[in-house]
């Protein structure tokens, strides 16, 4: 496992996994390759799961098939997932249920590994627990943004007794996603950016958000955050 690569921003220890390739969820992809040649996904336009996939996908040799709303011109997300070697399928309409749908019958078609949403799988709680371990970082309060709440539950797992706060971006959140740590809810749409950058590469519809709320709301002691990826090549 490649430790994760800390760095001090603004009095806050960043966990910079935007120099991770792919970002956090490249960290614990690999297993859904075991067994399978091909992983579908169905992703939002913004997600940043489709370049993790991709990512995956060409290290190992295999294929990452991504199933997304059709949209006028794709999200540089896609389009960075695209020239990884992903192969891109715009889907219409393009509500979030009818692209799952899609990828569903695509997967049961074709025979291939078919990713939940937020790549929520019990692999990913213990390689992201034991990422966070392996940065030797004894924090009294943990920040990240939350989708499916993965990387909170695993980060509950780590370091139980620091307080722990999640950014909501997306869907709702119960208590159980994000194994109870605090949830803020960011006020705009996941489609819209953040209102200000962090002093560090982000994701605009992700980690940024998390970060603009933590620095209005963080309360003492060793804070961390956790970055979960850079955007998306080309956004800016």
């Amino acid at each position: 496992m490649t430790a994760p690569i800390v760095r001090e921003h603004s009095a806050v220890w960043v966990v910079r996994d935007d120099l991770f390739p792919g970002g956090t969820k490249a960290r614990f992809m690999p297993v859904l390759f075991e067994g399978a040649e091909e992983a579908v996904y169905a992703s939002p336009a913004e997600g940043g799961a489709q370049t993790a996939l991709a990512t995956v996908a060409k290290d190992l040799g295999k294929r990452a098939t991504i199933f997304v709303a059709a949209r006028a011109k794709l999200h540089s997300r896609t389009l960075e997932a695209a020239r990884l070697g992903a192969k891109v399928v715009p889907v219409r309409p393009g509500h979030l249920s009818v692209v799952q749908a899609r990828a569903k019958d695509y997967a049961k078609a074709s025979g291939a590994r078919l990713v939940p949403f937020g790549v929520d799988l019990p692999e990913a709680i213990t390689r992201l627990a034991n990422a966070a371990l392996a940065t030797g970082l004894d924090p009294d309060e943990v920040w990240c943004a939350a989708g499916s709440g993965v990387l909170a539950r695993a980060l509950a797992q780590a370091w139980p007794r620091a307080r722990r706060h999640v950014v909501q971006v997306g869907r709702e959140l119960q208590p159980l996603d994000v194994a109870n740590a605090t949830i803020h809810i960011y006020p705009r749409p996941f489609s819209d950016v953040a209102k200000a950058m962090s002093p560090f590469p982000s994701d605009p519809h992700y980690d940024a958000k998390a970060w603009e709320t933590m620095t209005a709301r963080m309360g003492p002691g060793r804070i961390v955050f956790w970055n979960v990826a850079g955007p998306a090549r080309g956004f800016f």
